[in-house]
């Protein structure tokens, strides 16, 4: 176990080009659904945070629901719609880091709706009576509340973030995990493992680790900062 640790850190400090390059496409994959998920979840979010109308809860209800939403069952739905009898099937993007966004995209976005809705929720609560005096509409409101709320709501785009930086079972359906061009960290991991390349597995592993750790403390760092200047 110890020379196994012994080679992960090797592996580390010589930036060995197999595990940069895997740690560099889980990167673009994650952030960019991580993109996706924010400017399609926060807005959402808050929306429904504010908005007043028959079905609210049922829709709220199922956005929680969504949030425990198997990965596996993402995979097999954007499978269905990529592969060449689906409807995007001519767009060519089963098996390449495309569909792999899409995947964690449709996994980020609830969870960040979700999450978003109840922060916001809280701040309406409070607001809600002085934006009704002065005349703010509710689609004002959402902008006003997004924007006062930004510090807090870092915690659902970490969330989403994290979701997507550790998910297997969609990206290794819609992906293949191929040398190269759709391995990313976490598929990497089950697949090294599986061939007794543990030092890899374990590297991979302290990266994936280190980085959800240093986006916690620095999302941490930005909510204290805020507390001590705003509050």
């Amino acid at each position: 176990m110890s020379q196994t640790l012994l080679d992960a850190l090797a592996l580390l400090g010589s930036f060995d080009h197999r595990l940069l390059e895997i740690v560099g496409l889980s990167l673009r994959v994650s952030l960019s659904a991580l993109t996706i998920g924010t400017l399609l979840g926060l807005p959402l979010g808050a929306w429904l945070a504010v908005a007043r109308f028959p079905g609210r809860g049922g829709l709220i209800v199922l956005l929680n629901a969504l949030m425990g939403l198997p990965s596996v069952v993402v995979g097999v739905l954007v499978y269905l719609l990529l592969s060449r009898s689906g409807p995007l099937g001519s767009y060519g993007l089963l098996f390449s880091p495309a569909a792999m966004i899409v995947a964690q995209s449709l996994l980020v976005v609830p969870l960040i709706a979700a999450v978003s809705r109840q922060i916001v929720e809280d701040a309406w609560k409070d607001y809600a009576p002085e934006f009704s005096l002065i005349g703010i509409g509710r689609m004002q409101a959402v902008v006003l509340l997004l924007t006062d709320c930004r510090f807090s709501l870092t915690v659902a785009t970490l969330a989403g973030l994290g979701r997507a930086m550790s998910e297997v079972g969609a990206v290794m359906i819609v992906g293949g995990n191929i040398d190269g061009y759709t391995r990313v960290m976490t598929t990497a991991i089950a697949l090294e493992t599986s061939k007794g390349d543990l030092a890899l597995s374990i590297a991979l592993g302290l990266v994936l680790m280190s980085l959800i750790l240093g986006l916690n403390v620095a999302a941490y760092s930005v909510r204290c900062w805020a507390s001590r200047r705003y509050g």
